[in-house]
C-alpha cells in the first residue's frame, strides 16, 4: 500500500500536468509566435524574467527609464550567470549566448517590434496604467501585453488600452529565473488566443502555468493574506517568531512565514496594504506586527533586522528580544492578552485559513480546480509536496476537522476572518472532498 506521502506526490505530479487543460479552450486555437520579448523594469523581477526568456533562446529587450537602473539590472543578470558558470550549471559559451540575447533599452519605443511585452514595475496602479497606455500606442497590432502584478486588477489595467483582448497577467514568482510557478491571470476580455499563447510560452520557458481569474492577490497571494495575518496576530498574543516558524517548518513548509516576510521585504507587503487604504479590514490587529516592523525600519534581511536579526554576510536568522518587546507593547495598547500558544493551535491558525480561502477561491471560479490551488502552493509558496498542497491536505485530515476548527476560532475571534466558506460547509454536509468537487466540476 502506498504511504500518504506517496499518494500526495502522485497527486501533485498529476495536478501539475492538468493545469494546462483549460475547459472551453478549443484545441484548434493556435498560439502566436513569440520571437521577441520586451520587459519593462530591470529590477529583481524584470531581470529574473529576462533570464527566463534568454534561457529559452528568445531575444529580450530590457527597458528602464534611466541608465543607472538599467546598468545595475544588466550587471545583476551578468553576475547571476557568472555564479551559475562557476558552479558548473552553465558553460561559459552558454553564458555568452544568453547575455547576447538581452539588449538594454532607455527608449520605450524600442519595444514596438516585440511580440510580447511584460511590465514588471512595482505595485502602483497609476504607474502601470500609464505604462499600458504607452504600450497601446507604440506596440504592434496583435502584440500581447502582460503585467507581472502580484495583486492588482488586471481588468482595470486592460481598460486603459484599446486592445483588452490582448492583455493578461503573467505573475512570476521571485526569483523568477528559479521559481517554477507562473500564475496566468485571465481578464474579463482576454482572448482565447492570448491565453493559449501564454500557456505555450510558459512551456517554452519551463514554467508550470496555473490559470487564475481576477481578484486581489489572485490565487496564491489572496490565500497568503490569511496565513500571514494569523501568524502576525499570534505574535501579539505572545508567540515568538521562532515558535511560529518552527511549527510550520516541522510541518514541512520550506520556510516559515515570518522568515519569508523577512526575505521578501516587510516594507513591500506593508506598502501594498497602505495602498489599499479604506479597503483594509477594520481590525486594529490586522498585520499590526508588520506595521510595527516597518515603522521601526526593520524590513528584514535587507536591513539586517525584521522579525529576526541577521548578521552581515549571512542569511542565518537569529532571535531578537527587541521583537518581543515591541509586540508586548503593542499588545498592551490594543488590549490583546498574551499567553502560551500550543504548536497545534499555531498550525491550525496558519493552515486552516489557507484551506477556507481556497474553498472561496474555488467556488468563485478564480481557480479552475482544487488541484490547481495545490500546485500554486507547492510550486510557489513552499507548501510540502509530501502533503499534497493545502486542499489535498484538507481532504487527508477530513473537511469536518477543518470546519470544526474554523468554527471554533470563530467563537474566539469573531466572524470577520473565521466564517466558513459556503463550499466548505456544503462539501462537509454531503460527506464529500475537494477531490470530489474537481471530478464533478473541473
Amino acid at each position: 500500500m502506498p504511504t500518504q506521502a506517496e499518494k500526495a506526490l502522485k497527486h501533485i505530479a498529476h495536478a501539475e500536468n492538468k493545469t494546462r487543460f483549460i475547459p472551453g479552450l478549443s484545441e484548434d486555437i493556435g498560439a502566436k509566435d513569440i520571437a521577441k520579448v520586451g520587459i519593462i523594469g530591470a529590477g529583481t523581477m524584470g531581470g529574473g524574467i529576462a533570464m527566463c526568456f534568454a534561457g529559452a533562446g528568445i531575444p529580450v529587450i530590457l527597458h528602464e527609464n534611466n541608465k543607472e537602473a538599467l546598468n545595475r539590472g544588466l550587471g545583476v543578470i551578468e553576475k547571476n550567470y557568472t555564479i551559475s558558470c562557476k558552479k558548473g550549471r552553465l558553460k561559459s559559451e552558454e553564458v555568452d549566448a544568453r547575455l547576447a540575447l538581452i539588449t538594454g533599452s532607455l527608449d520605450i519605443s524600442n519595444l514596438k517590434s516585440c511580440d510580447l511585452v511584460i511590465e514588471a514595475v512595482f505595485e502602483n496602479m497609476d504607474l502601470k496604467k500609464e505604462i499600458f497606455r504607452t504600450l497601446d500606442n507604440i506596440c504592434k497590432k496583435g502584440a500581447i501585453l502582460a503585467t507581472n502584478t502580484s495583486t492588482l486588477d488586471v481588468n482595470e489595467i486592460a481598460s486603459v488600452t484599446g486592445r483588452p483582448e490582448d492583455v493578461l497577467g503573467l505573475h512570476f514568482f521571485s526569483p523568477a529565473n528559479v521559481m517554477p510557478l507562473l500564475e496566468v491571470v485571465r481578464g474579463d476580455k482576454t482572448s482565447p488566443l492570448a491565453l493559449k499563447t501564454a500557456m505555450e510560452i510558459a512551456a517554452r520557458i519551463n514554467k508550470i502555468p496555473v490559470i487564475s481569474g481576477v481578484c486581489f492577490g489572485f490565487i496564491g497571494n489572496r490565500m497568503l493574506a490569511g496565513y500571514g495575518r494569523e501568524a502576525q496576530r499570534m505574535l501579539l498574543e505572545g508567540a515568538a517568531p521562532k515558535d511560529i516558524d518552527s511549527v510550520l517548518e516541522d510541518f514541512g513548509m520550506r520556510m516559515g512565514v515570518l522568515a519569508v516576510y523577512d526575505l521578501a521585504g516587510i516594507d513591500v507587503g506593508h506598502k501594498i496594504r497602505q495602498a489599499l487604504g479604506k479597503n483594509l479590514p477594520d481590525d486594529p490587529t490586522y498585520f499590526k506586527a508588520g506595521a510595527i516592523m516597518f515603522k521601526a525600519g526593520r524590513f528584514g534581511q535587507k536591513t539586517k533586522a525584521g522579525f529576526y536579526r541577521y548578521e552581515k554576510g549571512t542569511r542565518q536568522r537569529f532571535d531578537d528580544e527587541e521583537v518581543g518587546r515591541l509586540m508586548q507593547a503593542a499588545a498592551q495598547e490594543l488590549g490583546v492578552a498574551q499567553r502560551n500558544l500550543s504548536p497545534g493551535e499555531i498550525l491550525e491558525r496558519c493552515i486552516f485559513p489557507l484551506i477556507n480561502e481556497g474553498a472561496r477561491i474555488l467556488e468563485e471560479g478564480i481557480a479552475l480546480r482544487a488541484s490547481d490551488i495545490d500546485v500554486v502552493w507547492t510550486s510557489g509558496y513552499g507548501f510540502p509536496k509530501e502533503r499534497g498542497g493545502p486542499m489535498f491536505y484538507a481532504d487527508t485530515i477530513g473537511l469536518e476537522k477543518v470546519l470544526e476548527g474554523v468554527q471554533r476560532y470563530r467563537e474566539i475571534f469573531g466572524p470577520e476572518f473565521w466564517t466558513p466558506a459556503p463550499l466548505l460547509l456544503s462539501l462537509t454536509k454531503d460527506g464529500k472532498k475537494f477531490s470530489d468537487w474537481d471530478r464533478e466540476n473541473a
